[in-house]
């Protein structure tokens, strides 16, 4: 029975590794496409690596849902109707879409793109990407404040900026709204290069926001720098020394 659970365990172990190198195979692949002289020149060669990645991906898909049926009270809709379902149904959708609905090609371009929804795959299989996904959601209280922040921030300069370069700048400033692009570039400390104030109360606000822009983007920042360092330092905390070769590994 133990020798079984071992070699469950090998098998599942060379099966993530082996979707992980094809992930990152196909990531490889979208970037050299957008050669045009690899593109035409490799062409089958990219064909053949994108066939094969949708019969594997394809299989896994299926192969998820056969489990999630045997082993989940709410069957196949426990899976499919997941955050790693729905992503693993984009994953394969670009490549059976066009054969069954017509296409122009525009539309074909963005379905294309969706291939790149495949790298987030690589969160179920690399521990990185858990441990980031762990930390994104136990900062989810301190992130949403930030973004009401944030929020609140950019609606106000927004505001401000209006009144100050309407009359200076109509073309520019016409309304609130059309304020919000200067006010997001200059509140993350982007800059907008095409629009700027001209006035003196808008030069005066532009920098005040700039200042405010360079404290608001390093909040996030922090709140996550923060929980990755807490996260570092439980992990290590659990971990002891294997009595056999006297690698670190986890205790829990």
């Amino acid at each position: 029975m133990k020798t079984k659970a071992t070699q469950l365990l090998n098998y599942n172990f060379f099966f993530a590794k082996g979707i992980y190198l094809l992930i990152i195979l196909n990531a490889i692949c979208l970037i050299l496409e957008s050669f045009k002289v690899l593109r035409v020149q490799y062409a089958t060669f990219f064909q053949m690596i994108e066939e094969f990645s949708i019969v594997i991906f394809t299989l896994e898909f299926i192969t998820r849902i056969i489990i999630a049926e045997k082993k989940n009270e709410k069957g196949w809709n426990s899976y499919v109707f997941s955050g790693y379902g729905i992503l693993d149904l984009l994953s394969i959708l670009p490549f059976y879409l066009p054969l069954i609905f017509p296409f122009d090609l525009r539309m074909l371009r963005v379905l294309r793109l969706l291939r790149l929804v495949r790298i987030f795959k690589l969160g179920r299989y690399s521990k990185s990407f858990k441990t980031i996904n762990l930390i994104l959601r136990e900062a989810k209280p301190e992130l949403l404040i930030t973004a009401f922040i944030a929020l609140v921030l950019v609606m106000l300069s927004s505001t401000l900026i209006f009144y100050a370069e309407n009359e200076a700048q109509p073309d520019k400033f016409s309304s609130i709204i059309e304020a919000f692009w200067w006010s997001l570039g200059t509140l993350t400390t982007v800059g907008v290069a095409d629009v700027y104030p001209v006035t003196p109360l808008g030069k005066f606000l532009s920098a005040l926001i700039g200042v405010i822009g360079i404290g608001f983007v390093a909040l996030p920042t922090g709140i996550i720098s923060s929980a990755l360092i807490d996260k570092v330092k439980e992990d290590k905390k659990d971990c002891i020394d294997c009595p056999n070769c006297g690698i670190k590994i986890n205790n829990k």
